[in-house]
């Protein structure tokens, strides 16, 4: 999740180079908050399947068990003539996923388990130990953004560089296009589906992620008691929290591969160094163009 200045920000290190088109893009603190963010949502995801296979089933509304039929998505296994296999079941729909999800592990050593240890942090069965890691990046990540987000209302980052205009919306048809055909426009500022996707997960998914996560928490019935009932219940906010996490995965990967398409190299050193490289002016014109 990146931000964007308008204008030329003051260079924190070293002298501005002579080429126009290599600009300071991005601050210290857009590149730690990414950082921080990209470290924490790593460790909650694996510690977080973890935790989801100690009842590798979701569910809807305020209960749940064998009296009970609204489970919405289970892995599990089930011994059949051709032996033990593994299956994931949507809505009702059950699909045989036995290696990778419900049943897997090592030939002759498989186990029944959710997801398989090598997508679990810890890799063996320890929901304690996963309980720990997922809560210490879950306050990592809840502090930076609590503060990312107040500091971005204070200096107006928020409204200047995410905040959709007009204009944006009008181009949008455009961008669509162009990023359909793997045409990108390496600007200062970001284009239109750019700032949807970072907004939709800095101030959509990741505070919903935040707050399904705390209706979760036993401790959190005294502090906030409402919170279970807006969201229908723990159940209901255990699902819509791992609902988040597919979401947030889906986002992760689509932004990989648009930074692979982009020009990685290019893309990379402005996220660590800070310094981006964007396209030439147009003939006679000296200020870059606008993201497409």
């Amino acid at each position: 999740m990146e931000t964007v200045a308008r204008s030329q920000p003051t260079v924190e290190a070293g002298a501005a180079p002579k080429d126009a088109t290599l600009i300071y893009r991005q601050s210290r603190w857009t590149r730690l908050t990414h950082w921080l963010w990209a470290i924490s949502l790593f460790f909650m995801l694996l510690s977080g399947l973890q935790i989801f296979n100690a009842r590798p089933q979701l569910y809807v509304g305020k209960e749940s068990g064998f009296d009970y039929n609204n489970t919405v998505f289970a892995i599990g296994a089930e011994n059949t003539a051709t032996g033990t296999r593994g299956y994931t079941e949507i809505f009702g729909k059950r699909f045989d996923t036995t290696g990778v999800l419900g049943w897997s592990g090592p030939a002759g050593q498989e186990t029944s388990r959710g997801f398989p240890s090598w997508a679990t942090i810890p890799s063996y069965y320890d929901l304690g130990t996963a309980r720990v890691v997922h809560f210490f990046f879950a306050w990592i990540l809840s502090t930076t953004l609590l503060v990312w987000l107040i500091a971005s209302l204070v200096n107006g980052h928020m409204r200047r560089d995410l905040a959709p205009r007009l204009d944006d919306l009008k181009r949008l048809p455009r961008d669509i296009v162009d990023h359909a055909k793997l045409k990108f426009h390496h600007t200062r500022e970001y284009n239109t589906l750019q700032k949807m996707a970072y907004g939709g997960v800095l101030f959509v998914l990741l505070p919903l992620m935040i707050i399904t996560g705390l209706a979760m928490s036993p401790s959190m019935n005294s502090v906030l008691p409402f919170l279970n009932d807006l969201l229908g219940g723990r159940q209901t906010a255990r699902t819509i929290h791992f609902a988040v996490m597919v979401l947030l995965v889906g986002f992760f990967i689509i932004h990989m591969l648009m930074i692979l398409a982009a020009g990685p190299i290019n893309e990379l050193r402005s996220i660590i160094t800070g310094w981006y490289r964007t396209d030439p002016p147009a003939h006679g014109d000296n200020t870059p163009e606008r993201s497409a």
